[in-house]
């Protein structure tokens, strides 16, 4: 498996295991949050974002190090009343989930670092409110690995 899809599963696995509040749908699987039953709020998204690489060595076509640098987007839906309230409570508790571990739990293969660095808030009509993370997640590998 690439460190790229690793650190994605690592990311959903972090948000599942948010107890406050508890996220009652995380999946990497677009949906229609229209169409969800009120019981499945909060409600989380995740999925790969752009990346950048380069070369820090040079080597052989085929090998040599490289860095990357992969952003993860996490939208993150709540419904009901008090939605600023309830919005912030979940961002903060996404925050708070990638910071346990800002390695993943990927250190020996590679990852640097992963941190929050952008929090967007996005309006919607009453009784929705939605926001979107983005998660930098900076890891070296030898090319032909990934």
């Amino acid at each position: 498996m690439s460190l790229r899809e690793s650190a994605i599963q690592a990311t959903e696995l972090a948000l599942q295991q948010i107890r406050d509040p508890k996220c009652v749908l995380v999946t990497r699987e677009p949906f229609d949050v229209e169409k969800l039953a009120i019981t499945q709020f909060p409600a989380l998204l995740v999925q790969a974002g752009d990346e950048e690489r380069q070369s820090v060595t040079m080597g052989a076509v085929a090998t040599g190090r490289r860095t990357g640098s992969l952003i993860i987007d996490i939208r993150g839906f709540v419904r009901g009343t008090e939605l600023d309230r309830r919005r912030n409570d979940l961002i903060e508790a996404v925050e708070t989930a990638i910071d346990q571990d800002r390695y993943l739990g990927l250190r020996t293969s590679g990852v640097l670092d992963s941190q929050v660095t952008l929090i967007q808030v996005i309006t919607r009509q009453t009784p929705l409110a939605e926001f979107l993370i983005q998660v930098r997640v900076n890891y070296n590998y030898t090319r032909g690995t990934q």
